[in-house]
């Protein structure tokens, strides 16, 4: 595997430094994602821009860190995982809700189990989503628009775990009480 660097705001690109001290001004550091995402300053802002654009669908609070963890869960993300964790728990997800998102489980919440399995259909039958399942997400509450707001959320994720998977990406300290151990990545 490359070794890809962890840029700091004195080593990145300059067009990358903008969005690493916004990341510092509003975590109080910059995550290893966007360390690494730095080397290229195009791939920093597109996920910098798709990450605000994302937090305008119209989903909870809840329900977008439900999305944006089950996504991190099914690509494997040994990085994202973690962080999307620590992130619903400041949501209304309760911890049986994550734990159960994080070892590929039905939820409890039937509207909320909806909207897992049809976020984690959608990568794995790769937008090839039968008829059946784009009518129980609909059925469950959820919109046409939702459907395609998750495809955004896909794209984000797809993003920043390639990344996490391509760089080994080291979990910063925040996130190693919910390392996750991927299940089908390749060792």
């Amino acid at each position: 595997m490359a070794d890809f660097p962890l840029h700091t705001r004195a080593t990145a690109p300059f067009a990358s430094k903008p969005i690493m001290e916004e990341a510092n001004r509003t975590l109080g550091y910059v995550p290893n994602l966007v360390a690494q995402m730095a080397e290229a300053p195009a791939l920093l802002e597109g996920y910098a821009t798709l990450s605000a654009i994302f937090r305008k669908a119209d989903f909870s609070p809840g329900e977008r860190a439900l999305i944006l963890l089950a996504v991190s869960v099914e690509h494997d993300s040994h990085y994202c995982t973690p962080a999307h964790t620590v992130r619903a728990r400041d949501t209304e997800l309760d911890e049986a809700s994550i734990a159960a998102i994080r070892a590929r489980r039905p939820l409890a919440d039937k509207r909320l189990e909806a909207l897992r399995s049809f976020t984690v259909r959608m990568i794995q039958d790769r937008g090839f989503i039968a008829d059946a399942d784009l009518d129980a997400f609909l059925a469950a509450g959820f919109t046409r628009a939702n459907a395609m707001e998750i495809i955004l959320a896909i794209g984000l994720k797809t993003l920043s775990n390639y990344v996490n998977h391509i760089a080994e990406t080291p979990l910063d300290p925040p996130l190693v009480a919910d390392a996750f151990a991927a299940g089908r990545r390749a060792a």
